[in-house]
This record gives C-alpha cells, structure tokens and sequence, in this order.
C-alpha cells in the first residue's frame, strides 16, 4: 500500500539484534506508574459496601464523590500536562506520583462523606499527571511504529492495578478495616519514586543508553529535525485547540473515556445490584474483567504494528485498528440478556468491551504523538484528558446520577444499566467516525509554521 503524500512513509527496517533494550526498562516503570495509578482510584469502588454502612450513603452521594473526583482529575489534566512539559518527565512525573500517594493514603482519615469528596478531588488532580508524563516518555523513549505497542503495554497497568484491587482491598479492610486499605496502596506509589530515581532519564543524558538504541529511537523520518527544535518555547493551549488534530483527539477521548470509568467506579455496583455478590465474592469477576482488558491492551498495540508490517502507513494502521476495536465494543449491548442465561457470560460480554476500551486507549494517546511533535505532547494529552473527565462528569451527573437514583426508588435498577450499556456500545463507532471527519489524513503538525 502506498502512503499518502501527506504522510511520512514508514522508516526502513533497522537491524536490532544486537541493540540494547533499556527502552522497555522504562516502559516497565511507566506500567508501574499506571498499576499504583489506578490501583488507588479504584479502592473506593470496593469498599463502597463498607462506607455505604459506615456513612449511610445512596447512589446520589456515591455519583457525588465520583463527580468530585472527575471534576479535579479534568482541571489537573490541562495543568498537568503544561506543567509536565515545562518540568520535563523526570520531575514532572515525579511530582504528580508524590502527591497523588499522599492524596490516596489521606483518605484514610476523613470521618464524613463531604471529607470523602475532598479526598478524591485532591487525588483526581494530582492522579491526572500520570497519562501525559507517561505518554510524553513513550514519545521521548519510542520511535513511531513502537509506540502504540509501548503505550498498549504501560496502559495495561491501569488493568493490573484493577485486577489487584478487588483481589486485596476487600481481604484488607476485612480483616484490618477499610482505612489500611487507603494506606498500604497508598504507600506503593513511594516504591516506585524510589526506583525512579534510580533509572529513570531522558535518552539524551542517560548513561545507560547505547548510541545504537538512541538511534534507534530517533530513527523515524521528520524525528531528527523535530528533536532539534525540542528546546524552542512551549505552544499555548489557545494555538493547540486551532488544529482539527487536537480536536480529534480531544472529541475522541470526551466520548469514550467516560465508558471506562462507569467500568471502573460502577462495575462491583453491578455485580452486587444484578447478582448480589459482595466483598471477596465479587473479586474474581472483577479481576476476571481486567485480566481480559490488559489482554486487549497489549492487543491494541500489536494490531497497529501488525498493519505496519504488511506496508500499512501508521496514521492509517492505527484509524483501521481503531475501526475494529470500536466494532469489538457493541456486543455490551446484550450483556444483561446474557446475563440471564449465565452470570459469567454477562462478565465475559463486558471483560472484551473492556478489553476494547485498552486497546482503544492505546491507539488514541499514540495519534497525539503521530500528529505533535514531542514538546506539545503532554500539553494535548491533558487537553485530551480534561476532556474525558469532563465526558465523564456529564455523564455522571446527567445520565447516572439523575438516572440510577430514579431507577433505583423504582426498584428497576436493570433498566438503568440497560441504557448504560446502549451508550457504551455506539460511544467508540461515533468517536471514530468524528475523528475520521476531522483528521482524514495524517501529517505531523510544524507548530511553528502550520501551514507546512
């Protein structure tokens, strides 16, 4: 297939059997990052049966907490990623993983439920750091045709974190109380400074970098000359929201990434609400939905790089990868009916919308990279990410809250999560239609000079 004339045409093949990996040293670190990430945002989602006792909550002061949290992570998005692009990944991911684990261990000494709320807005913003230093190192520490491979592979943290979860939390708060839970997750994202520090810095100062593997990572046709202007002033947000390429992006996360966080903030609910499970019974259908969504996270990259290896240019290896995996998405539609026949056939229809989702994901953060050059990385991936969060609290407020607490005081729960699911069948078919309207072509974006 050839390229388009507006594309770059994909760099020819590097000779790597003797080259160096230290590259996926740090895709390691960044999974790391990513586990301890969603590991703490998701703890609450477990222990709600608990606080719900402790505190007397319904599903409107459960919406409530999580739209707290949705409306900080949204704000901390933009400012992360300007923050994290001027600090640069070293100290910027540093800074945002130091606050956000004092911000988890904090909630185990709140007493009300307004407390609850303040505690998951300070997570919300000092957690939204995480996808843009983590998307602007695999920029840095990627070339092209890696990099939705490398991103599929840190994005399975936020499964794994997932998946450790509903395997610990509720042993933990059974067995010490649900504020140990809030501490020794907290505590982990301290490890990971630790090891940081230790191996963490940008190819260009690391001395642990083989001149080959450095080359390697800039071997992508028009990387060479967007290194050289690394070092020119950052882009203001006002000039990135003029390219249709951030709009894609940003329309594309707004649209879907409030579907994962209804997996993430509402999936137990369904399973205690539908089935009755709770505690450790719920564990392993949890885990079971994640263990598949790292599956497809790692899936998502290798679909991309499978493309390319058949002559596929990128952008467009990724915008068919993408087509499917939204395809692979609707099934979600039946799970209630499903459900009826076998409660694991409704976790097995969910598990692979998850699945999709990651794999999504992966794609997704990897266009922004495709389309910007690395200083204004970060910058469109907290654009991109407040947008989600904003998505989300939409969603939240107007769909789920209103929505469930109506439902509810009926006793026709099924029927909210009957819409639920509708929404989260048609939400990635539309976001890639959007973006396939705006972005129909790929070509790396001179900050400078747009109209090169």
């Amino acid at each position: 297939m050839i390229p388009s004339p507006t594309q770059s045409p994909p760099a020819p093949p590097l000779d790597t059997s003797t080259m160096s990996k230290y590259r996926w040293t740090i895709c390691a670190l960044v999974f790391f990052a990513t586990t301890v990430n969603y590991l703490d945002r998701a703890v609450i989602s477990l222990l709600k049966p608990y606080l719900e006792t402790e505190f007397k909550w319904n599903s409107a002061d459960y919406a409530n907490i999580e739209i707290a949290f949705k409306v900080a992570y949204s704000l901390g998005m933009l400012g992360a990623g300007r923050i994290i692009d001027k600090l640069g990944t070293k100290m910027g991911y540093a800074l945002s993983t130091f606050l956000w684990s004092l911000s988890a261990i904090g909630h185990a000494f709140v007493s009300s439920t307004f407390g609850f709320s303040v505690a998951r807005a300070f997570l919300g913003v000092t957690e939204a750091g995480n996808f843009p230093a983590a998307i602007k190192t695999t920029a840095e520490w990627f070339p092209q045709r890696e990099r939705a491979l490398a991103t599929g592979i840190f994005n399975s943290g936020s499964n794994v974190g997932a998946i450790i979860a509903p395997l610990t939390v509720p042993l933990i708060a059974e067995t010490i109380g649900w504020k140990w839970a809030f501490v020794i997750t907290g505590a982990l994202g301290f490890v990971w400074l630790v090891l940081w520090f230790v191996y963490y810095e940008v190819p260009a100062r690391h001395a642990r970098l083989t001149k080959a593997e450095f080359d390697y990572i800039h071997s992508d046709v028009d990387d060479m000359a967007a290194v050289a202007v690394e070092s020119q002033p950052k882009i203001s947000w006002f000039k990135l929201l003029t390219f249709r390429q951030t709009w894609a992006f940003v329309l594309g996360k707004f649209l879907t990434d409030p579907i994962w966080w209804f997996y993430l903030f509402w999936l137990p609910d369904f399973l205690n609400k539908q089935y009755g499970l709770k505690g450790t019974d719920v564990a392993f259908p949890v885990a079971l939905v994640y263990v598949l969504s790292s599956i497809g996270s790692v899936g998502g990259g290798w679909i991309p790089l499978n493309f390319m290896k058949r002559g596929m240019a990128p952008f467009q290896a990724r915008k068919m990868a993408m087509l499917l995996i939204a395809l692979c998405v609707f099934p979600i539609v039946f799970a209630q009916r499903l459900g009826q026949v076998d409660m694991w056939l409704a976790v097995i229809v969910i598990g692979i919308a998850a699945a999709a989702h990651q794999a999504w994901s992966a794609n997704i953060f990897t266009t922004v990279s495709d389309m910007f050059p690395k200083r204004a990385v970060a910058s469109v991936t907290g654009i991109g990410g407040m947008a989600g969060g904003l998505g989300g609290i939409l969603l939240t407020a107007l769909v789920q809250k209103r929505m469930f607490v109506y439902y509810e005081s009926i006793n026709q729960l099924d029927k909210a999560y009957f819409i639920m699911f509708l929404i989260c069948g048609g939400a990635y078919l539309t976001a890639w239609l959007l973006m396939q309207v705006l972005v129909p072509k790929m070509k790396l974006i001179n900050l400078d000079n747009p109209e090169q």
